[in-house]
């Protein structure tokens, strides 16, 4: 059997025509709640690190469980953390098995901060669930101790964040959602485990490039791709790698990095042999989520825009690419992770209302 698909759209408003206006705009300026979380800081097999940002019923960011008012961290002031974890505080969550959390991995140069990331774990705290965004490696505020960093293919990273937090709450149901390049790296997961990841309730993909081929050559190539968006994200990329190349000299290619002007350029000359690939293509290829989508059997929602300007709507997965225990959802507006619904100025409630939907009725 295949999937089902879903083609009703996102009500976007008459004001925010077209997938860049909606994805800037979701960004920037539409209106989402703010939370704050309480940070944790696990060490990976390899010995580097990994933070995670907690909220949920009886964790207070800004409260100690002696009742004390919480100091604010001056080392995560440029995060949405607010202080770090304490002993007692695993304590405070609750400890029914009725107990229901969430994880969310974010984008690509994301973090807890993130509009999406504010959005859904504030609307999921507020209805009593633990959640939980994970941040992928020098995402956090804070460079990790490797040269290595992450990337689209990670489904280790996904493996053990998911095995930490299971161990953590094993009574809990857990959820799960990817957003874009997260979305992806969780899709490849959930396609090798199969059956072995039955222990989640259920998973969301958002706006995730599952053929990274056509969307890295369509963001690499088009005009918008190399003239607005390659720019954006390139600048915090590069500055984070060349800050690596100064605590491990020889490792990378500084001259190649210094002349990078798209996601292929730098997937070529850093992330793909860093993490074990020939070339970008070869990443690519190897990192892409869809030929593993027939292989889902948690119940997963895959969230994308038709307008989405990151992939082009050729490549979207289409009910025979993936299982039965997976629901497409293919509405014609939303852009990439923007989803801006109401009237002026606008909200990004639809999103996490989305995920709700499908996480209580699989719909």
């Amino acid at each position: 059997m295949t999937a089902k698909i879903d083609l009703s759209d996102c009500p976007s408003p008459f004001w925010l025509p077209g997938g860049h206006l909606q994805t800037i705009y979701g960004a920037y300026l539409a209106h989402h709640q703010r939370i704050k979380f309480v940070r944790q800081r696990i060490e990976t097999p390899d010995g580097d690190f990994l933070d995670l940002d907690w909220t949920g019923p009886g964790l207070f960011a800004d409260r100690l469980t002696d009742g004390k008012t919480a100091p604010r961290d001056s080392h995560l002031n440029k995060t949405a953390a607010r202080r770090w974890a304490q002993e007692h505080d695993w304590l405070q969550l609750p400890k029914s098995h009725q107990t229901q959390a969430l994880v969310i991995f974010h984008g690509l140069e994301g973090s807890s901060k993130s509009h999406y990331a504010q959005a859904i774990a504030q609307y999921f705290r507020a209805r009593g669930w633990v959640v939980v965004v994970a941040h992928f490696r020098g995402c956090s505020g804070f460079p990790n101790r490797m040269a290595r960093s992450y990337y689209s293919g990670d489904s280790e990273e996904i493996k053990f964040v998911l095995n930490t937090v299971r161990q953590q709450m094993s009574y809990a149901h857990w959820h799960v959602v990817g957003v874009s390049l997260g979305g992806n790296a969780l899709l490849k997961y959930l396609g090798e485990q199969g059956s072995d990841s039955s222990w989640l309730e259920g998973a969301a993909a958002i706006s995730a490039p599952s053929d990274l081929v056509s969307c890295g050559r369509h963001l690499s190539e088009g005009f918008t791709g190399r003239r607005l968006y390659c720019p954006h994200f390139l600048k915090s990329m590069r500055s984070k790698i060349f800050e690596k190349s100064k605590r491990f000299p020889g490792m990378i290619d500084i001259v190649r990095l210094a002349q990078v002007k798209t996601l292929r350029d730098f997937d070529d000359v850093y992330t793909a042999p860093m993490h074990g690939y020939q070339h970008a293509l070869d990443y690519w290829t190897q990192a892409s989520s869809k030929p593993l989508l027939s292989q889902i059997a948690t119940p997963t929602l895959l969230l994308n825009a038709k307008n989405d300007p990151f992939i082009p709507e050729s490549s979207l997965p289409q009910p025979q690419d993936c299982s039965e225990a997976v629901l497409l959802h293919q509405p014609e507006n939303g852009g990439h992770v923007g989803f801006v619904t109401g009237s002026f100025p606008g909200h990004i409630h639809w999103l996490p209302l989305r995920l709700a939907r499908f996480f209580e009725t699989r719909t």
